[in-house]
């Protein structure tokens, strides 16, 4: 059985050191998952930066991915194009962060770089990641996991505000529960659509966020269509602007405004090697974690036993945070806990030690250089060893 090496944020129930580990029910999730902040910036560039002469075009365009991408280490961030699907929007960048200050830092330094007095900032919805109200009966752990966001790969992207009507709330939970019962089992009829919920009660003017992602737009269109005839429907005040939105790199979608290209071609199977800089040594304690956003994926930082370990921040079971499990050692071995149903995983491999997943979590490259702690990508080559 594993020996604690340290404590966390929260406590977990003491097992047995007899024994084996048994994970509980689950539903429990027996400790809280801290929020996750969301915002959805919309901007559109003015006509006058396309009189501009191409070489000053190309060196604002540098300078604003320069600008974007190195907000990398404090939140996860993904770009995306509207030209030709919207006349009011033309770029977004879908942010995620765990705290509301690196929204205004990334803002600021926007506006500061040369293009930034171009770009107008057409809509901005605030949000934040919560449990529903309402059970999933069929999969009590795809609520919980909605308290992460993990961005699929896939192409296309549709968000909206949301806003319910007051005789909604008038209803008691058990009644909306039946409409909401209904409304899931139309979802589940479109497999190839992913939800994001997110919330805004007090944050912003809308009391939601949507957001579908899908790599086939014919079936989000199906999706709503049906959706219009679900009883819950009767209750909805407004589910407008509608932004569908492409998945492209930064570069790209700065290519589609307009000006000289940057974006270099890619190839889909070539493998490009990433790294981001974390902190330096002593600002990472021994027996803490950290969370990494790398290449639009969750990376769970730990410094263990007296070495860095980093590893992909979801649970392979039910996507739980690792980065806010308890770190142990398990036959000489440093071991994290998900805090949601008890997986255990090696840090040094991603390989599940006990518990109820039965997949691997990936691992990453952790190096110091001058006393700073660098998290990096695998080579293929390398990740299936």
């Amino acid at each position: 059985m594993a020996q604690d090496i340290t404590t966390q944020r929260t406590q977990q129930p003491q097992r047995s050191q007899s024994a084996p580990t048994v994970a509980p029910k689950p539903a429990a999730h027996p400790q809280p998952t801290k929020r996750q902040y969301v915002r959805f910036a919309f901007y559109t560039i003015d006509p006058q930066w396309r009189r501009l002469p191409a070489e000053r075009q190309k060196q604002h365009k540098l300078e604003l991915v320069e600008t974007i991408e190195s907000f990398h280490r404090q939140m996860l961030l993904r770009p995306y194009s509207l030209m030709g699907t919207r006349a009011d929007a033309e770029l977004l960048l879908w942010q995620v962060a765990e705290s509301l200050e690196p929204f205004q830092e990334l803002a600021t330094a926007i506006l500061s770089t040369n293009i930034g007095g171009y770009l107008r900032l057409g809509a901005s919805y605030l949000a934040q990641t919560k449990r529903s109200l309402y059970e999933i009966r069929d999969n009590p752990d795809e609520d919980a996991e909605r308290l992460v966001i993990s961005p699929s790969d896939a192409k296309y992207f549709f968000v909206y505000p949301f806003v319910k009507t007051r005789p909604w709330y008038r209803l008691s939970l058990e009644e909306r529960q039946v409409m909401m019962d209904e409304h899931i089992r139309i979802g589940r009829k479109y497999p190839a659509v992913k939800l994001n919920t997110t919330y805004s009660f007090g944050l912003d003017d809308q009391e939601f966020v949507v957001a579908f992602e899908t790599d086939e737009p014919a079936d989000f269109l199906d999706l709503v269509q049906e959706l219009r005839e679900a009883e819950t429907s009767m209750y909805t005040l407004r589910d407008t602007p509608l932004y569908s939105c492409i998945r492209m790199t930064l570069a790209e979608a700065l290519d589609a405004l307009g000006g000289p290209k940057i974006a270099k071609p890619q190839k889909p199977k070539e493998y490009v090697e990433a790294w981001i800089d974390v902190a330096p040594v002593e600002e990472i304690p021994e027996g803490t974690s950290r969370v990494v956003f790398l290449n639009g994926q969750q990376v769970a930082l730990f410094h263990a036993g007296g070495r860095f370990y980093a590893i992909g921040n979801r649970c392979s079971h039910a996507r739980g945070p690792l980065s806010e499990g308890e770190l142990s050692i398990c036959d000489g071995a440093c071991v994290v806990t998900c805090p949601w149903h008890f997986a255990q995983y090696d840090l040094a491999t991603g390989k599940v030690v006990d518990g109820v997943a039965s997949a691997p979590v990936p691992t990453y490259r952790v190096e110091i250089r001058d006393g700073v702690v660098y998290v990096g990508t695998k080579p293929p080559e390398a990740v299936s060893r």
